[in-house]
């Protein structure tokens, strides 16, 4: 096959690879958002499909559906550009994702969110569609604190501090763009937006009062050291550790 991405394919040729075992599919779920002054809006799902193809090439037999591009954004909708869903809105279209997958011959269902706001409702709906079809395996990785630290420790190795690495926009976000969208970063706009704690008060705050109550420029990091040789770093990382947590929950 010239590729696996199913939104790049044909009918014919994506039944030809189901026939022949293709009956995995993995799919992103990112958001369309502000990143700061010097990020694209389309920031966590250009992530969210570059780790949900990178995840189908390394499991194998897979291949990817097209990435969910809206989450829940409600917090940065101060902003400019951001578009939000519903968590209720969200779960039903992953839940019509899952039905339209599992009448093609899917037999497993991966789902990757690649915005924060997304995994609460990605957790449910799997949970939900789990029980609809018992007899499929639906699974995705949904602890956030978890996925974070794996990009924190990633971090550390280039010194970069957590801090600076970020939850938001920060270094770790700038660099996966910088590796495969360079030409939609703004260089010239680097510049650090909050580097204090980020605890449950401060993220408490976020949602409550919105991304402005502790960033104005929408920045939670320093972008200022971010480069592609670490993006791809983190890309690679970031896979290995998913698709370790992915087999553990199907075994």
């Amino acid at each position: 096959m010239k590729t696996i991405k199913m939104e790049d394919m044909n009918w014919p040729d994506i039944q030809k690879a189901i026939d022949e075992g293709y009956i995995t599919v993995v799919v992103g779920v990112g958001s369309i958002e502000q990143h700061g002054p010097h990020l694209p809006t389309k920031t966590d799902t250009l992530i969210g499909d570059m780790l949900a193809l990178r995840f189908a090439m390394e499991w194998g037999k897979t291949l990817q559906a097209r990435t969910i591009p809206v989450g829940c954004s409600e917090h940065h909708l101060a902003f400019p550009g951001t578009i939000s869903l519903k968590a209720p809105t969200l779960k039903a279209i992953i839940a019509d994702y899952t039905e339209s997958l599992v009448k093609q011959g899917f037999q497993t269902i991966i789902y990757l969110p690649s915005h924060g706001g997304n995994f609460a409702a990605v957790k449910e709906a799997i949970k939900e569609q789990q029980a609809k079809f018992p007899e499929l395996k639906i699974v995705g990785y949904t602890d956030l604190m978890g996925l974070m630290d794996c990009l924190f420790k990633v971090s550390a190795e280039f010194e970069i501090t957590q801090e600076e690495a970020g939850a938001h926009a920060g270094e770790n976000e700038t660099s996966l763009i910088l590796a495969f969208a360079d030409q939609l970063v703004r260089e010239d706009r680097f510049g650090p937006g909050y580097l204090g704690p980020l605890g449950d008060r401060e993220v408490k705050t976020i949602i409550q009062e919105g991304m402005p109550a502790l960033s104005e420029i929408g920045v939670l990091g320093d972008p200022t050291k971010a480069s592609a040789d670490k993006g791809a770093v983190y890309l690679e990382k970031t896979v290995e550790f998913l698709i370790e947590k992915i087999k553990k929950q199907l075994e």
